[in-house]
């Protein structure tokens, strides 16, 4: 497993490299990912302004910048991710915010689909989902904790309307993102938080 992990450390992004690395994609008319359709690009657009305005919004509650700010471990927060992700591009500006109040988290980043055997590691319910949180102790790469692809919360909501719809569809997305909005990011921080 470490050897899967440095793997893929070897080929992360910062957050801001990942950002311009999605961004030049778009340039080109193109998606992240192995896949390329109308739809992902549309969904990658939406995502890339949907993350400038988080990175401009989203704030961390006082205790949690307070938690982070004394962590004693230093951490690498692994994470995967694609650009077309809705939850990614939720959750990945919260990680980023949080990242930058300690001098103890390394935020990197990599995508699913350049990384099979990571994402193969940290399959939810048996699919790829994302994006997937690895908390690594920094000097050893030993595994913290995992966590995503999205908050309890949202979950449940996707859970619900499947149960009841049978299919996740534009609907349960626009309620997710609803979600994401009232929720403001405070599950998603106290969620990581309580693994640390």
């Amino acid at each position: 497993m470490k050897t899967i992990i440095s793997n893929s450390l070897a080929q992360s992004y910062t957050y801001e490299n990942y950002r311009s690395r999605v961004k030049n994609l778009l340039a080109e008319g193109k998606s992240s990912g192995d896949e390329q359709s109308d739809d992902l690009l549309h969904y990658s657009q939406l995502n890339e302004t949907r993350m400038n305005r988080l990175d401009k919004t989203i704030k961390i509650t006082p205790e949690n910048e307070e938690q982070l700010k004394n962590l004693k471990s230093a951490y690498i927060w692994l994470v995967l991710s694609e650009g077309w992700c809705g939850d990614a591009a939720q959750l990945l500006p919260i990680m980023n915010k949080m990242a930058q109040l300690s001098d103890k988290i390394d935020l990197q980043i990599v995508f699913r689909d350049e990384n099979p055997e990571l994402m193969n590691l940290y399959l939810t319910n048996g699919g790829k989902s994302i994006p997937k949180l690895i908390i690594l102790e920094k000097s050893t790469l030993d595994v913290i904790a995992h966590w995503g692809p999205r908050p309890t919360g949202a979950s449940e909501l996707i859970k619900n309307y499947k149960e009841q719809h049978g299919v996740v569809d534009e609907t349960a997305k626009t309620e997710l993102q609803l979600w994401y909005l009232n929720d403001k990011g405070v599950s998603t921080q106290n969620e990581i938080m309580a693994l640390l």
